[in-house]
């Protein structure tokens, strides 16, 4: 996915002759704590909620000294860049410009959410692990190996680093909730596994809680 498929015209961009008052307006109601400042086509900068909320109200935003190191992406860009420069930069919405840079619409964390929301590998009932490797022993594609040898495909995957910065963590997605052969196999081939989460494990859980608590009382 790339940007023109998630932009959004939707929320408004600020004008240099807005005040301080309104953008905070404005950022109430979209629920963002950023907004571009657009003069036309071109886009001058942002400004955040901090900014606009430190200041008189009455004050133009066409007086603000705007960061130009503020962050943009291109309606090109996938959406994995996008996701960088939003956590990067620490901003809600990050604006969006077109071949000619001309401000073209911006896209939202809000939108990026609902999209992988409503992703197949989201919505598709499945099992999850959680493995912990080492950086150099880390290899995905002999990790699927070894989960599809079991029979369940892998619906997708996220990397994330530990404190460390020398281990990872690899939480994978499988189309299956049952994943206690996968499990055993992937413990067999000497995986740490850190974590796991499926719908049978919840059920199960609510069960035995629930047994416990019916046994109490009867008592």
């Amino acid at each position: 996915m790339i940007a023109k498929e998630v932009i959004t015209n939707d929320i408004l961009p600020l004008r240099p002759t807005d005040n301080c008052a309104q953008a905070m307006t404005m950022m109430s109601i979209y629920h963002v704590s950023d907004l571009p400042v657009v003069d036309g086509n071109k886009l001058l900068g942002m400004v955040s909620e901090d900014d606009v909320t430190t200041t008189d109200p009455d004050n133009l935003l066409s007086e603000f000294q705007l960061n130009q190191s503020y962050a943009f992406v291109t309606l090109d860009e996938h959406i994995f860049e996008i996701l960088g420069k939003l956590a990067e930069y620490k901003i809600s919405v990050i604006p969006v410009i077109n071949k000619e840079e001309e401000y073209a619409g911006l896209i939202s964390q809000e939108a990026i959410i609902k999209y992988y929301a409503n992703s197949f590998s989201f919505k598709e009932p499945g099992g999850i692990i959680v493995i912990k490797t080492s950086k150099s022993d880390y290899s995905l594609s002999e990790i699927t190996r070894v989960i599809e040898m079991e029979g369940p495909t892998i619906l997708a995957s996220f990397i994330s680093s530990v404190d460390d910065r020398s281990d990872l963590l690899l939480t994978l997605k499988l189309n299956r909730n049952e994943i206690s052969k996968v499990l055993a196999a992937l413990e067999r081939y000497g995986y740490d596994i850190h974590a796991t989460f499926s719908e049978d494990e919840y059920e199960s859980d609510l069960r035995s809680r629930y047994d416990q608590l019916m046994s109490y009382l009867n008592v």
